[in-house]
């Protein structure tokens, strides 16, 4: 059973148009390295930008101000570089009970095509730094500089290089809400313990933005702005799109990243991938920042009041932006 009940829904939309579902062969990234492409060159000043301009907003948590205000500068900074833009309105019951309202933004480039990827990443803030060595901070908000805006900063950069040079397929940029409200560590609970988190890609998964919604895969951004980040090959994305980890990992070798990128196994995280994954069935994998030499298995800001702007440096930003951007535009 589902921990949210959708009760509004809406869509405030810019421009729309219907997409057929077509077959998932051949889903997989193409990697047409040996190709004359052009890749656009990823601005990491611009993304940083991008990640400090959703800080200063405070915290992104669901039913204040600034996740409001947040919401709005962030559908419109998409629509200044795409012009097919809708927002996913309703309210999901979180596991305390409380009526949150949501909003998943989604930009489309070349809507009108079959041929698609994804990329995603969530832009609300933790409400709980649970995980804070001061036990009297542990029910503050979460700046979530790196939990949060560092992919969603990357992915705005990417919306722009978009916008400048169209690639070939079809993109789509879904910013997901709602998905760190779960439960204060010392109110977890292992009974659906996965359906407690991620409640906007839960959202979507159920009711995608477009009747019979497709794409070949989808790649997930969750905490990619630390120094010295390590992304290891997460085990829900090599169970459900083990083919699509590895070309990506692959790409990210090949043009300088290995020290970010390491093949490596990572631990099952429950994530946004997990509701696309089985409910939708698109394979989808999780770029995230896993450690195994840490306590809690993540960055060592994760769910802290120390993941501040302090805690993103723009070389892994450039990392994983270069990354995206040369899987997108070696597509065909």
């Amino acid at each position: 059973m589902k921990y949210f009940i959708p009760l509004v829904f809406c869509l405030l939309t810019f421009s729309c148009n219907n997409t057929s579902r077509q077959s998932a062969e051949n889903s997989g990234p193409s990697n047409q390295n040996n190709r004359n492409i052009e890749i656009p060159d990823f601005n990491a000043d611009t993304a940083y930008a991008y990640v400090k301009a959703q800080l200063a907003f405070g915290p992104r948590v669901p039913n204040t101000p600034a996740h409001e205000k947040c919401a709005a500068y962030l559908s419109d900074e998409l629509s200044s570089h795409c012009k097919n833009v809708l927002i996913q309105k309703g309210r999901i019951k979180a596991f305390n009970g409380t009526f949150l309202n949501f909003q998943n933004i989604i930009a489309s480039w070349k809507p009108e095509s079959n041929n698609r990827i994804f990329l995603c990443a969530h832009w609300d803030s933790r409400p709980f730094a649970d995980h804070d060595p001061d036990p009297a901070n542990r029910r503050k908000p979460v700046d979530a500089a790196n939990d949060g805006a560092s992919g969603v900063g990357i992915l705005l950069e990417v919306a722009r290089q978009i916008n400048l040079r169209q690639p070939e397929i079809g993109i789509d940029i879904l910013l997901f809400d709602v998905e760190d409200y779960g439960p204060p560590q010392d109110e977890a609970v292992e009974e659906n313990a996965d359906e407690q988190w991620g409640l906007g890609a839960q959202y979507w998964s159920n009711h995608p933005h477009k009747q019979g919604y497709f794409a070949r895969y989808g790649i997930l951004l969750d905490m990619v702005g630390a120094p010295g980040a390590t992304f290891l090959m997460e085990g829900i994305s090599m169970q459900y799109a083990p083919e699509i980890m590895k070309a990506v990992w692959n790409t990210a070798n090949r043009i300088g990243y290995s020290g970010y990128f390491r093949f490596e196994q990572g631990s099952y995280i429950t994530d946004d991938h997990g509701p696309i994954n089985k409910i939708l069935g698109i394979p989808t994998i999780d770029i995230i920042h896993l450690d195994k030499n840490s306590q809690t298995g993540f960055y060592p800001y994760w769910h802290t009041t120390k993941d501040n702007l302090a805690a993103i440096d723009k070389a892994t930003l450039k990392a994983v932006g270069q990354t995206l951007l040369t899987v997108i535009f070696e597509e065909k």
